[in-house]
């Protein structure tokens, strides 16, 4: 009987959703085990073999912990709001929730006939109105909440109204953007709008103006990682920085938490120290002083920095800021105005993160304007430049030459002065950056002599002394903007009364998103939602009403922005807990129960986003007491790529003319992406396949190989539909099966490492299965032996369960299936069809190879599912050699071979060689002159 994955694999995975194999119980009796991966965006493309590289490896698992006698939660939903379907609106009419249930079902389909184990009950949606009506209710009560920082928690704002009205703000220790102190008399003169915008500026989601990454051609602002060289990711459509009024979230406030979260919390958080580090660079704890400098010639204007090194104050040659300042413009000279505002544009054209990581690129303008140095007196000239971000620190920076590397480029580059300020070190070639308290200040008034520690708390205390500033902690973190302006997200659940941010009652919710003829914004600059005939809040009826009646009595406009992405993605691992609760978000006996993620895997390109937003709700939410646990996820593993192996054609240049690799380096070549799907495994090319994939190359003319082929290069590259080196794991499952994309994709090397797709390695692991199956059958006939195993047979099951348990718990998942070949291999050299060794092998190959087992299991005579039996465990005693196979020697030359117990003397050993009769017929009864004898490897007989 052969093994026919196209008939087996349906059937089993028919088998498993009709009979709810993998649902998890909300209580029970075994330990709880909770295994997520970051859900997918359900693009038009649907998957390639890339995607589900993470998915099979928490499959494996989330089957192992099964095994092992675990409630297992492993759920799987998508993030279904996305800028895409929005695009494809856009360009078709086709409203995007269509395009999205079509990219569902598609993806569904691609899923389940991979094979994995997902509790398909608990599935998830952000898109729709049944979960973001919870997203809603999470900003609500970010919105109802300050930060106490003396409590350390966040807590409602109503407490701090209370305040307000017995002693007004000036003994409140908050986390605020609030500048002014009023008194409890002036907080009841105070108008509803005047409140209300000091409340927003405590409040933990709230109004600002902030510098956003904007998009004239998508009409929406991008998030960070959205933009590329300063285009967005998608569509590469110019993206330049602008001011405009967001929704922001205060994730500042919980800057100390999510920090010490790593910091404090290394048995807690297993995760790599790469993702820590990247964790902790982000948020950038830097602790230093905050200086003002006075303009030259102004009574009131000041620039305050932010420093990591007040010790270098007297070594400050000229002062940087942000492009984006509030001062550039004023401080300005009419001579410089020109060259300022054209760098201004330049600038803004530039993400953020570009701006950061182009170290090399050097920049900037002179505004012609002067700060005093606040202890010398002298004069010392204002610049301007990209390097200088405007949300971190304050978008102002003094500029030390000598003992920073970006301002010593930049002094270089412009012939600015580089004071030297360090005894004994030379700055002609190079600055100085490390804090040493083996080398002293010179050059810096009364602070010379002094080392790096001296320094900076005698002149932090003179700082103070002269009300120049304070001592200071500053992050790189800063609040994310939380409004994007676009259609096809959840619905900001604010309207405005007479100017005032007032929430929708969470009982109303959700806010559902309203129908609209089309998905760009207004003619007027509106967002998308400005295009919406019925988008104003009735408060009399509570309910959304026509637009035409804003002007009425009780009726207002509505929040016209949507949320970002990232805003459903940051809870829903705690609404898999409870995904059809239609009173809550989730029930507390639900989240008492999973508390949090046990074991999480996905990508390293949400190691900073994603994970910091998704920490920062859970705090929140622990805080507020909706959780029990202050950080989501226990273990996190981020899966590397798999790439593509693309395919070039060398076209030759100013001709229609293609040349095979082999024969290009004869002539000058333009490379083509060609379809891998047009090559074989040999690289040789379908010509005619060609001609026809594309108008333009219909015409084209080859010029062959010797052997009349044509033959494409390769090169390693993401995979990529742009690209056309995709391939679809459809097709793979077609002619392999399920299994063995499973098993090829872990095969291909360790789980955080990327590695290149190879379709030919495939076959190498379909061979594997097919050893694997004959093994129970006679001819076309399922045989097995009851018979007691034997010693060889029991130490290769054993040394398979001691490798494939340790692998699985490292996920070393490569190293096991060599370990499962190795064990076929010398299980089908000795002929071996034992039930006593195939059950536990099966067992074992299950959570990789899920169909094929099943099928074995069933033939095995078992009616329960191979998924909940008990994994096989390892016994020393197996591998442990009982006896050892001596090589008897004769003056060094090996005789013959005995085989002894392991546990005899020395004494022992010799008696029992020297009885051995073949001992005797080379000794010719002589008497050896020496034994040597060492147990456990040799007996040599000399003289």
């Amino acid at each position: 009987m052969h093994y026919n994955p196209n008939e087996i694999e349906p059937k089993w995975q028919k088998k498993w959703r009709e009979n709810q194999i993998f649902k998890a119980e909300n209580q029970s009796e075994k330990p709880k085990y909770y295994i997520l991966d970051m859900f997918p965006y359900p693009s038009g493309a649907g998957l390639h073999v890339g995607h589900p590289l993470g998915y099979i490896a928490s499959d494996i698992y989330a089957r192992y912990k099964r095994h092992q006698g675990f409630n297992v939660l492993h759920p799987m939903g998508y993030d279904s709001f996305g800028l895409p379907a929005e695009q494809y609106a856009i360009q078709t009419g086709q409203h995007p929730a269509v395009t999205t249930q079509e990219n569902i079902t598609r993806y569904r389909k691609q899923l389940d006939k991979i094979g994995f184990s997902f509790d398909w009950e608990r599935e998830v949606r952000t898109s729709n109105p049944d979960y973001y009506r919870w997203t809603q209710w999470v900003f609500l009560q970010l919105f109802d909440s300050y930060y106490d920082n003396d409590a350390d928690k966040a807590m409602p704002i109503q407490h701090l109204v209370e305040i307000f009205k017995k002693e007004g703000n000036q003994n409140v220790n908050a986390s605020t953007s609030q500048e002014t102190i009023f008194s409890a008399e002036e907080w009841k003169q105070f108008s509803a709008k005047e409140k209300s915008d000091i409340l927003l500026n405590y409040r933990l989601t709230y109004l600002a103006e902030a510098e956003v990454n904007w998009c004239p051609a998508l009409g929406t602002v991008l998030a960070n990682d959205e933009v590329i060289n300063g285009v967005s990711e998608r569509g590469g459509h110019p993206v330049e920085r602008k001011k405009m009024t967001q929704w922001m979230m205060r994730i500042t406030a919980y800057a100390e938490r999510l920090l010490n979260g790593i910091s404090c919390n290394e048995e807690a958080l297993d995760w790599s120290e790469a993702l820590k580090e990247s964790q902790k660079n982000w948020i950038g704890k830097s602790k230093g002083a905050k200086v003002e400098f006075c303009v030259q010639n102004s009574e009131d204007e000041k620039i305050e920095v932010f420093t990591t090194r007040p010790d270098t104050i007297f070594g400050v040659s000229f002062l940087t800021l942000a492009p984006e300042h509030k001062l550039v413009t004023e401080i300005t000279t009419k001579a410089q105005r020109e060259e300022v505002e054209n760098y201004i544009t330049e600038t803004a054209k530039r993400s953020e993160r570009e701006r950061m990581a182009n170290v090399k690129h050097i920049s900037g303008a002179f505004t012609g304007a002067y700060a005093l140095h606040p202890f010398t007196g002298n004069p010392i000239p204002i610049w301007i430049s990209d390097y200088v971000l405007s949300g971190y620190g304050t978008g102002a920076v003094m500029a030390v030459p000598a003992g920073d590397e970006r301002d010593y480029a930049f002094a270089q580059y412009f012939g600015l002065e580089i004071p030297s300020i360090f005894e004994g070190i030379d700055v002609s070639e190079q600055a100085f950056t490390e804090k040493s308290d083996e080398i002293k200040l010179q050059n810096s008034e009364f602070l010379n002599g002094l080392n790096y520690t001296q320094a900076t708390e005698k002149i932090i205390e003179a700082i103070e002394a002269k009300n120049l500033g304070e001592a200071q902690i500053n992050y790189r973190l800063r609040d994310a903007v939380f409004s994007r302006q676009r259609y096809w997200g959840e619905p900001v659940p604010m309207y405005f009364k007479n100017g005032i941010p007032t929430p929708i009652p969470t009982e109303k919710l959700p806010l559902e998103l309203p129908e609209i003829n089309e998905y760009l914004p207004t003619e007027t600059g509106e967002p998308p939602l400005g295009r919406a005939t019925q988008w104003a809040w009735d408060e009399s009826q509570q309910k959304v009403v026509e637009n035409s009646k804003i002007d009425e009595e009780n009726v207002f406009p509505i929040e016209m922005n949507t949320m970002p992405g990232w805003a459903g993605s940051s809870w829903y691992l705690f609404r898999y807990m409870d995904s059809q609760n239609a009173t809550d978000f989730a029930d507390k006996s639900a989240l008492d129960y999973w508390q949090n993620v046990d074991l999480y895997i996905g990508g390293s390109e949400h190691a900073t986003g994603h994970l910091l937003y998704a920490r920062f709700w859970t705090k929140f939410l622990k805080d507020r007491g909706f959780v029990q646990v202050d950080e989501p996820f226990k273990k996190l593993v981020n899966q590397g790529m798999i790439l593509g192996n693309s395919a070039f054609a060398h076209r030759v240049k100013d001709s229609n003319q293609f040349v095979s690799n082999d024969l290009r380096a004869q002539y000058e070549t333009i490379p083509l992406h060609v379809d891998v799907n047009l090559v074989d495994g040999n690289d040789a090319l379908d010509t005619e396949k060609f001609k026809n994939w594309r108008d333009d190359l219909k015409n084209s003319e080859f010029i062959l190989s010797q052997d009349s082929k044509f033959y494409v290069s390769r090169e390693v590259e993401k995979m990529s539909k742009s690209k056309f080196n995709v391939v679809n794991p459809d097709d793979i499952c077609a002619e392999y099966g399920a299994d063995t994309l499973r098993m090829y994709e872990m095969f291909l090397g360790p789980i955080e490492q990327s590695k290149p797709w190879n379709t030919n390695g495939l076959s190498g692991v379909f061979g594997f299965l097919k050893k694997y199956w004959n093994l129970f059958f006679v001819n076309d006939d399922f045989k097995i032996s009851e018979e007691e195993l034997t010693k060889e047979e029991f130490k290769i099951l054993h040394k398979l369960i001691k490798k494939v348990t340790e692998d699985i718990t490292q996920f070393s998942f490569n190293t096991s299936i060599s370990a499962f070949m190795i064990a076929v291999n010398d299980l089908q050299k000795i002929k071996c069809n034992k039930r006593s060794v195939l059950e536990p092998l099966t067992i074992l190959l299950s959570p990789f190879a899920p169909h094929i087992t099943e099928e074995i299991w069933e033939k095995l005579g078992h009616s329960s599912s191979i998924s909940t039996e008990k994994f096989p465990e390892f016994e020393e005693k197996y591998l442990t050699e009982d006896s050892k196979e001596y090589p008897i020697s004769f003056n060094g030359k090996m005789r013959f071979t005995l085989e002894l117990p392991m546990n005899l003397s020395k004494e022992e050993i010799e008696k029992a060689v020297m009885e051995d009769e073949r001992t005797q017929k080379y000794l010719e009864g002589r008497t050896p002159k020496k034994v040597i004898i060492v147990p456990g490897k040799i007996v040599n007989l000399v003289g």
